[in-house]
């Protein structure tokens, strides 16, 4: 017999790396929701200054006027493409809480966290007199956003999202429902 057919103590505790830590499958998850956001951010972003600013065309931006009812609708936009990439990659190891999929409660969350970056708009806008595009990206797509983000992320993996799918969780649920009365 040789050596490469008999598993040795390097193959067996890589099969026990696959998930990695929780720390290791925390900053993975943190990885691949950054990037699903960046996504849904350029799209959200390239609407809102399309809406409220503009292309350059010379002509009268449709939203000009209206800039956050313009942050909402893109931001509508963002949410659809970062609930699809959420739930089928950043937390694809995380089954969904609700029946639904966790469609509810994700549309909640981003509505709740969306008023943090209008709050920024409407302060950059209302109280500091700032209407132009860097003002209006810088205090919504920038320092809004960055809070957000944040929120959304605790608040995705807390409500929406459960733990990830593991052989000890697979245990624990057996044992679980053997107990029960």
């Amino acid at each position: 017999m040789t050596g490469a057919s008999v598993p040795g103590a390097r193959d067996t505790s890589r099969a026990g790396n696959i998930l990695g830590t929780p720390y290791q499958r925390m900053l993975a998850e943190l990885g691949r929701f950054l990037t699903v956001g960046g996504v849904a951010t350029i799209v959200a972003f390239i609407l809102f200054n399309g809406l409220v600013h503009g292309f350059s065309t010379g002509d009268h931006p449709l939203l000009s006027d209206r800039p956050i009812l313009a942050y909402v609708l893109a931001n509508t936009v963002g949410m659809v493409i970062s609930y699809r990439g959420a739930r089928s990659w950043a937390f694809r190891d995380r089954p969904p809480r609700q029946a639904d999929g966790g469609r509810s409660a994700y549309v909640l969350i981003n509505l709740v966290t969306m008023s943090l970056p209008i709050a920024c708009l409407i302060i950059s806008r209302d109280v500091l007199g700032l209407d132009d595009p860097l003002s209006d990206n810088i205090s919504a797509n920038v320092i809004g956003l960055v809070l957000g983000l944040g929120a959304r992320f605790y608040l995705f993996r807390r409500f929406v999202f459960r733990r990830p799918v593991t052989r000890r969780n697979q245990v624990a649920q057996r044992s679980e429902l053997v107990d029960a009365p």
